[in-house]
């Protein structure tokens, strides 16, 4: 696929990353020729330096025969306006448009061909303020995931001593748990993936990723490790637009306080909420964290633009007696190093947004990805189409798919209809070796790396006879 991505900064050089090991022709826009030879040097990507909302740039970035723009810049001005280029002047198949202000969204008919021309929206602000609204409801979690609408759960929790199942072979969760259909998808161990079977004995300190219905996650957690105490205080440092748009979600249910060094930015950050609390301050200032009652809090999240302030913030506020810590850190390689220390939860903005990115992307009719472990996996939802004699996989039983080693399919979402039709409910199927897979079934399936996500897809395609 060829594809253009307009913006090298977090989120387009994430998304550049993440393509170009799928062997796709990626193409990389920005003004910035120094950032463009750095991610050059790194990835095998072509780079054009210049205005993406130019017809010249887009044109000699390729625009005339690409299949796929990502508009990602810092503008949405910019996005709309390369979006609407690239429709008019190039007829480029498909647009996605990366926006930040919630007055475009509010009014879509601004996005439909007759006006910017773009297929699908995105605003990583919203993606990640919504990831951690999950994680505060789960606050036992490292990640949260949702699919088919919400039906189904992916969770992942690092197992502790103490826990029901830990120390005991994957095989005794149905004993533990008669009632409650669930699949260990995956395990890893010091970073190493371990493919799940049933003699497989969950260790302490193991990175666990577990599938099942959404009601049921609960039950799930409490096999693996102690139940967390509930969450009711919580301070945000930074009151940019994560932060606001966080303690906006959150502050009905929580006893919310924002810490903004930025006295303009406090005073226009208190007008846009009812009940959160802001202070101006420095999240570093040990006085300020122990006047506010830190040692009380259950959860501290920094949020602020500068990721060293981020870890520092976050470490004090865990030294100082907060309960829980999540730090926003823009690079992968701080990430992995201070997740798990005194930062329980380290999340890195672009990984967590670029599955939405990457649903698009994906062949066969892909429905959501998940990207996971900072990049390294893959979850996908994908829609099985087809009959046993043009699919490879609807009319067999798991047993007899071809999955590559190192993919498992965790989960069945599958609409129960009436005889009209209609359907009247989605039944979650925790699939075993002779489940039959059916047409327009949703697998969820779980990559322990990313380079098998392109055999998955392969293995989902229909034959052209079907088409």
């Amino acid at each position: 696929m060829k594809i253009i991505i307009l913006g090298a900064g977090q989120v387009g050089a994430s998304v550049a990353e993440n393509l170009v090991s799928e062997a796709n022709d990626i193409t990389l826009v920005d003004t910035s020729a120094e950032h463009l030879a750095v991610l050059r040097e790194r990835l095998e990507i072509r780079t054009v330096c210049g205005n993406a909302a130019s017809p010249t740039v887009l044109k000699d970035a390729g625009a005339d025969d690409a299949d796929l723009l990502i508009a990602v810049t810092q503008s949405d001005q910019t996005n709309l306006c390369a979006c609407r280029i690239a429709k008019v002047l190039f007829n480029l198949p498909t647009r996605i448009a990366r926006l930040r202000s919630t007055d475009y969204v509010d009014h879509p008919e601004l996005l439909d061909d007759d006006n910017f021309a773009v297929d699908f929206s995105i605003c990583p602000e919203q993606v990640v303020t919504d990831h951690i609204k999950r994680l505060i409801s789960f606050p036992e979690a490292l990640q949260v995931l949702e699919f088919a609408d919400g039906v189904v759960s992916l969770i992942c929790m690092r197992a502790f001593e103490g826990g029901p199942l830990v120390g005991h072979p994957l095989k005794a969760l149905r004993f533990h748990l008669p009632n409650v259909e669930a699949r260990i998808a995956a395990i890893y161990r010091e970073g190493e993936p371990i493919m799940p079977e049933g003699d497989t004995v969950i260790m302490p300190g193991d990175e666990v990723f577990c599938l099942a219905a959404t009601v049921h996650i609960r039950q799930v957690i409490g096999e693996l490790r102690r139940g967390d105490r509930p969450m009711r205080r919580i301070i945000i440092a930074g009151g940019g637009n994560i932060g606001l748009r966080l303690a906006r979600s959150i502050e009905q249910d929580y006893h919310v306080k924002i810490v903004e060094s930025n006295a303009a930015r406090a005073e226009t950050v208190a007008t846009q909420l009812k009940r959160a609390l802001v202070l101006r301050g420095d999240a570093t200032d040990e006085k300020l964290l122990e006047a506010e009652g830190i040692d009380e809090t259950d959860l501290f999240v920094a949020l602020t633009n500068d990721e060293e302030d981020n870890i520092m913030s976050a470490s004090l506020a865990k030294r100082m007696g907060a309960h829980r810590t999540l730090a926003l850190i823009n690079r992968k390689s701080y990430v992995d190093l201070v997740q798990g220390g005194p930062i329980d939860i380290a999340i890195s903005p672009a990984h967590t947004s670029i599955g939405t990115l990457l649903a698009h992307v994906r062949r066969g009719d892909v429905v959501a990805v998940h990207s996971l472990r900072r990049g390294a996996a893959e979850a996908l939802e994908i829609i099985a189409h087809g009959n046993p004699k043009d699919s490879k996989v609807v009319g067999r039983p798991i047993e007899d798919v071809a999955l590559p080693v190192g993919a498992t399919i965790g989960a069945i979402v599958r609409n129960v209809k009436r005889e009209d039709g209609k359907i009247i409910r989605r039944e979650v199927i925790i699939p075993h070796h002779d489940t039959v897979i059916r047409e327009n079934d949703h697998v969820i399936v779980f990559c322990t790396h990313k380079k098998l996500v392109r055999k998955v897809e392969k293995l989902f395609q229909v034959g052209f006879a079907f088409l």
